[in-house]
C-alpha cells in the first residue's frame, strides 16, 4: 500500500510549523499539568490497560495534528491489511502475521489460498498434546526420570519475548518446569546453565527458523556433546522449533519432537507462536499460555477497531514521533514499577530498535529524519538509584512508567513510615512522573535545580494475569508497527544485523586455520584483528 511520503504529508508540515512557533513556556509541563481537566482529557482506558499521557509535552493543537497525520498515512488501514495477510514486508515479499498466532475471532486468514489459521491451530494442538504428556509423565527422559527443566537454545527473537513472559508469569503462577535460556555463544552462558540442571531431567529446545544461525548451531553442538558425555540418549531430550523443510525439520534426526514456525512471523514478533508456545506451555501449562494469547488478541482487536483518538498503541506511536521528530528526543526509557516485568525493556529494545532502526524508506530512498530511538530501562525503584540523576538533571528523554495495581504476594505486609511496600512503590512511581514534569526551580542552589518539563507517560494494568501480560506485549508490538507505517519504513526486516555476521565469518575462517595448523599467522588481517586474535591464542595480556 502506497501512501504519501511522511515529509510530504500536510499534517507533518503543520507539525513542523507548530513545533517552530510553540514557545518553551507554551508547552511547559508545569503549566500544562496545572490545567484543571488535563488528566481527564489526556488519559484513557481500554482493553485492560489505562494509558495516561497527560505529562507529555503536547496540547490539543499538537494532538489533533498528530491524529491528522495518522489518518493521512492511513495507518489503521495498513494495520488491518497486515492482519488480513497482505504483503507488508515488501523487501522479503512476505506477510507479517504475528497477530494470526493469537486470532480468537471468527476470521479465517489465508495466504495464497492456504488456511493460515488452521496451520497455526494444528501447531498449538500439537503443543498442547506434547506438553500434557510431559506433565503427566507419559514422556520422560531416557533414564525414566520426569522433566523438571527446559533449556531454550536460541538467540534474539527466539528467546527475548519468551524470557519476558516467563519472568512475568512465574511470579503469577509457580512453574511446572523451570526455563533456562542459552542465547549467547559465550561458553560461560552454557557453563552457568549446566550448574543449575540435572541432565537426566532436562529437555533442550532448539529454536531457529533456518536452523543455520551460527550462535545457535554452535550452542547446539556444545549441548549435544554434553548430553553424550552424560550417557543420555539425545533423541529423548532434544526438541526443535523450526521452519518446514529446514535442516532441523528432519524425521530421521535424533529428535523427540519438532514444532513448526512460519516465515510470516518474524522472530521479534514470535512469542505467541510455537517459539513461546512450547516453552511457556511446558512451564505453566497450555491453559495459561492460551489465556496469554487471548489477552494479546484483545489488544490486537483494539488496535484494529478503536478510532485514532481512542487507540492506545496508535497514540503512543504518534507521541513517540512527536518526541523524536519535533522535540529532538533520541532515547526512551521503559520503567516498570514491578520487578516481575524486569525483562520487558530488553524485549522491547529488540522489538523496537530492530524494527525501526532503518536508514531507507519502503521505496528504497535514504531517510533524512529520525527512525526509531534508543530504548532502555529497568524496574523502579532500582532505576531511581541508577540513571534517574540523568533523567532529572542531564539529557532529557521520555519515560514510560508502568504500574501494576495488585501485586501477586498476598501475605502480610509490614508498614514502614505508615505505608506498605507496594504503597511505597506506587508513591515513588507517581512522584517521579510529577517531578520530571514540574521540576524544582524555586529558591534552590544550582546543584539542586531540576528544570522539569521532561515528558512521561504512565501505563497501568490491574495485575500480572496472563491476559494482562498478553495485552502489554501486544500493545508494544502494535505501537512499533504503527510507528513503522507512519515513518514509511518496513518494521519487519533486519538487514542491518548481517554485515557484522559476514565479517565474523571471515575472521572465523582464520581462527579455524589456526586451530588446524598452530603455525598459521594472522598477518593478512588488519592490525587490530591480528592483535586480538594473537591475544586470544596466547590467553594472557
Amino acid at each position: 500500500m502506497r501512501t504519501t511520503h511522511l515529509k510530504d504529508c500536510a499534517a507533518y508540515q503543520h507539525l513542523l510549523q507548530i513545533a517552530d512557533k510553540k514557545t518553551a513556556s507554551s508547552l511547559n509541563l508545569k503549566r500544562l499539568t496545572a490545567q484543571a481537566d488535563r488528566f481527564e482529557k489526556y488519559s484513557l482506558q481500554n482493553s485492560g490497560i489505562f494509558y495516561d499521557y497527560s505529562k507529555q509535552r503536547l496540547d490539543d493543537e499538537v494532538l489533533n495534528e498528530l491524529i491528522a497525520l495518522a489518518r493521512e498515512k492511513e495507518v489503521k488501514k495498513q494495520f488491518k491489511s497486515m492482519c488480513d495477510g497482505k504483503v507488508v514486508n515488501a523487501t522479503e515479499n512476505r506477510a507479517a502475521l504475528h497477530t494470526a498466532a493469537r486470532n480468537y475471532t471468527d476470521n479465517t486468514i489465508k495466504i495464497n489460498g492456504a488456511n493460515i489459521s488452521r496451520q497455526i491451530n494444528d501447531v498449538n494442538r500439537d503443543i498442547k498434546r506434547f506438553t500434557g504428556k510431559v506433565h503427566d509423565q507419559t514422556i520422560v527422559g531416557s533414564t525414566g526420570k520426569p522433566f523438571t527443566d527446559a533449556v531454550i537454545i536460541g538467540i534474539g527473537g527466539s528467546y527475548l519475548g519468551c524470557e519476558f513472559v516467563y519472568s512475568a508469569l512465574k511470579v503469577f503462577s509457580t512453574p511446572n518446569m523451570n526455563l533456562h535460556f542459552l542465547p549467547n555463544v559465550d561458553i560461560d552462558n552454557f557453563g552457568q546453565i549446566i550448574k543449575q540442571i540435572d541432565p537426566e531431567k532436562t529437555l533442550w529446545i532448539v529454536i531457529s527458523k533456518s536452523y543455520t544461525t551460527t550462535e545457535t548451531m554452535a550452542n547446539l553442538k556444545q549441548v549435544t556433546g554434553f548430553i553424550k558425555s552424560c550417557n543420555i540418549n539425545i533423541k529423548d531430550h532434544l526438541v526443535s522449533i523450526t521452519a518446514k523443510g529446514s535442516p532441523g525439520d528432519d524425521a530421521t534426526a535424533d529428535m523427540l519432537a519438532t514444532f513448526h514456525m512460519f516465515d510470516f512471523i518474524g522472530g521479534r514478533y514470535s512469542v505467541t507462536s510455537a517459539v513461546g508456545g512450547l516453552p511457556l506451555s511446558l512451564a505453566f501449562g497450555f491453559d495459561i499460555f492460551e489465556r496469554f494469547l487471548k489477552g494479546c488478541c484483545q489488544m490486537d482487536d483494539h488496535a484494529i477497531t478503536a478510532p485514532e483518538h481512542d487507540n492506545i498503541p496508535l497514540l503512543a506511536a504518534l507521541i513517540s514521533i512527536w518526541n523524536s521528530h519535533f522535540l529532538s528526543c533520541s532515547a526512551q526509557a521503559i520503567i516498570p514499577y514491578c520487578s516481575a516485568l524486569s525483562k520487558l525493556a530488553p524485549h522491547v529494545q529488540q522489538l523496537y530498535m530492530e524494527s525501526l532502526g532503518k536508514s531507507v524508506t519502503t521505496t528504497g530512498d535514504f531517510i533524512d529524519y529520525p527512525s526509531g530511538v534508543i530504548i532502555f530501562g529497568e524496574p523502579g525503584t532500582c532505576a531511581q538509584h541508577s540513571f534517574f540523576q540523568l533523567a532529572h538533571q542531564g539529557l532529557a528523554f521520555p519515560i514510560e512508567f508502568i504500574g501494576v495495581v495488585n501485586p501477586v504476594y498476598d501475605g502480610v505486609q509490614n508498614v514502614s513510615k505508615g505505608v506498605t511496600n507496594h504503597q511505597e512503590l506506587w508513591a515513588n512511581m507517581i512522584a517521579q512522573a510529577r517531578a520530571l514534569a514540574i521540576g524544582r526551580t524555586d529558591d534552590v542552589d544550582n546543584a539542586r535545580y531540576c528544570g522539569g518539563n521532561r515528558p512521561s507517560s504512565t501505563i497501568i494494568i490491574e495485575d500480572l494475569s496472563p491476559q494482562n501480560i498478553g495485552r502489554l506485549l501486544s500493545f508494544y508490538e502494535a505501537r512499533t508497527v504503527f510507528e513503522g507505517f507512519i515513518l514509511d519504513i518496513n518494521p519487519f526486516d533486519q538487514f542491518g544485523v548481517e554485515l557484522g555476521k559476514v565479517l565474523a565469518s571471515d575472521i572465523r575462517d582464520e581462527v579455524a586455520k589456526k586451530n588446524r595448523a598452530a603455525g598459521h599467522s594472522f598477518d593478512n588481517l588488519d592490525t587490530a584483528a591480528k592483535f586480538y586474535l594473537d591475544l586470544l591464542f596466547k590467553k594472557k595480556l
